[in-house]
């Protein structure tokens, strides 16, 4: 064989032989996601016990006061929160699975159990910090928001509020809670997305003070919620 066909057939071979080491030394890029985030809330934190124990709760299952659990405005049913008092920086973690605190200014009504695990019982109140650790898949169509207006033990003045809000924005209507005391709530609008809620519940506070965004849990036609006053 020609010297150049000799030195044509080594080079190939060289190649080949690179080509193949590329190959297998070849590293494939894995995107790995980041995590996610929850947000943060913070406010006062209540407490309920009796005379919610042993009923049931917003969805559905029976309250028992002992066990680690709480109420939310908005949150889905099934989510995780990291509950700090801030006054002493003890925490626990609860379970939503009722609605409330409809007290403006409170942020979370905790179970007597979860209030005694950050020493908040003889106080009633505590400031707090709210992390949501997990929270169940909730898509669009199960999501509706209103704006509570009001809260009454009367319901003739729960229904003049609710004719007024009804004439102003269009939609309103009465749900009783009963309880100790029995209480009417004024829901205002029906929305689809909280943010949505907080621009008619800016309007709402406007008009006729405290109003916040609750989240609408509709099963058969009701509406579910708690409605508590203590303490």
């Amino acid at each position: 064989m020609p010297r150049v066909g000799r030195f044509a057939l080594a080079l190939s071979l060289v190649i080949l032989l690179l080509s193949s080491c590329a190959k297998k030394h070849r590293v494939t890029a894995v995107t790995t996601p980041a995590p996610q985030t929850y947000s943060q809330e913070t406010g006062l934190a209540s407490w309920y016990g009796h005379p919610y124990h042993g009923r049931a709760a917003s969805n559905g299952e029976i309250y028992d006061m002992e066990k680690l659990t709480a109420a939310h405005r908005t949150l889905p049913f099934g989510t995780w929160v990291h509950v700090t008092n801030l006054a002493n920086n003890k925490s626990v973690d609860v379970r939503i699975i009722d609605r409330g605190p409809f007290i403006d200014g409170r942020i979370i009504d905790l179970s007597h159990a979860a209030a005694q695990a950050i020493n908040m019982i003889g106080p009633g109140v505590a400031e707090v910090r709210v992390d949501i650790l997990s929270a169940p898949q909730i898509t669009p169509a199960d999501s509706w928001y209103s704006v509570q207006a009001g809260a009454f033990r009367d319901k003739d003045r729960a229904e003049r509020l609710r004719a007024s809000m009804e004439r102003e924005y269009g939609s309103a209507r009465l749900v009783l809670r009963p309880g100790s005391p029995s209480l009417w709530r004024v829901l205002v609008g029906r929305e689809r997305t909280e943010d949505a809620a907080g621009l008619l519940a800016e309007r709402v506070r406007a008009e006729v003070g405290p109003a916040f965004v609750v989240r609408l849990d509709e099963t058969a036609g009701s509406i579910a919620g708690t409605s508590r006053l203590q303490p």
